[in-house]
C-alpha cells in the first residue's frame, strides 16, 4: 500500500472501512464464480454456487 492509500484508509469512519470490505469480498465472491464456471461448464449453478461457498468458508489469509 502506498502511504496516500494508508492515510485515505486512515481517515475513513468504521461505517466507509465496513462498506470497503463488504464491496471487496462482494468482488472476490464475483471473480471466483467466474472462475469456477469457466473451470467447470458443464456444472449446474447450484454446483457452481455451492463450490464458491465451500472456498469461501475454508479459506485463510
Amino acid at each position: 500500500m502506498k502511504n496516500d492509500d494508508l492515510s485515505r484508509f486512515a481517515s475513513m469512519t468504521p461505517a466507509q472501512k465496513w462498506e470497503t470490505a463488504k464491496s471487496l469480498r462482494d468482488l472476490a465472491w464475483k471473480l471466483k464464480l467466474t472462475a469456477v464456471r469457466h473451470e467447470h461448464p458443464d456444472w449446474s449453478e447450484e454446483e457452481i454456487e455451492n463450490k464458491v461457498k465451500e472456498i469461501f468458508l475454508y479459506a485463510s489469509t
